[in-house]
């Protein structure tokens, strides 16, 4: 993915370089993103992240010491805990793209599926749900799509999906006490899915152990992004 970020950079009209505010100096990492950015000499915005967390004393330090480093098209401090600044980010990203060919409809959400959809919504909720317990060696997939009728002639869509985990030790993580915590999945999942999907979704999960899953081409190539 890292790689990939490298070399895409020579086609991108506008790089986000998101550092983050708790930083004291140019780390390792950070310096060799800054060398690779330095190359590719394409319009970039610093992002520093988590101002929540810092004194205005701190964060000032941090963008005098980067602004010496690059002419950075714009500096924007963001919590995207707190959501502080966020609209900003999104202004200057707009200044600074030019208008291209219009792909798709103006009423077009996504040119993904409704299976791909609720797969990566469902997956979305159980890793951050789930935080560090278990960790992203999980998969989701949609075992039963099908729409019908309530019982007051409204639609609706009826959903299995099954969250699929490397170890036994994670199932039980995954599914917590009584079912609670994929309770808690599923509710947050179907809320989100109602409000992209526009209908009532009847959403039910299930949780098997599939090991080595990672080694299956036919699973890769869902998250496989092309180069």
């Amino acid at each position: 993915m890292i790689q990939t970020a490298f070399t895409s950079t020579k086609d991108v009209d506008l790089i986000l370089f998101i550092i983050e505010a708790t930083s004291k100096e140019i780390g390792k990492g950070d310096n060799l993103i800054l060398e690779k950015i330095k190359e590719a000499n394409k319009k970039t915005i610093l992002v520093i992240n988590k101002i929540d967390l810092v004194k205005k004393e701190e964060l000032l330090k941090l963008i005098d010491i980067y602004s010496k480093e690059y002419n950075f098209e714009a500096i924007v401090p963001i919590s995207a805990k707190t959501g502080e600044k966020n609209e900003e980010l999104l202004a200057e990203i707009e200044n600074f793209l030019e208008e291209g060919p219009k792909y798709y409809d103006e009423e077009t959400y996504t040119d993904q599926t409704i299976r791909m959809i609720v797969e990566e919504v469902v997956r979305e909720k159980a890793l951050k749900l789930l935080d560090d317990e278990v960790p992203h060696g999980i998969y989701v997939e949609v075992i039963k799509l099908k729409k019908g009728k309530t019982r007051e002639n409204k639609p609706i869509f009826n959903i299995e999906v099954c969250i699929y985990c490397e170890r036994e030790s994670h199932k039980g993580i995954i599914i917590g006490k009584k079912g609670s915590k994929l309770k808690q999945i599923g509710t947050y999942a179907r809320e989100d899915l109602e409000k992209i999907l526009e209908e009532k979704i009847n959403l039910k999960s299930w949780v098997k152990v599939r090991k080595d899953w990672q080694d299956e081409d036919s699973i890769i190539k869902k998250y496989k992004i092309d180069t």
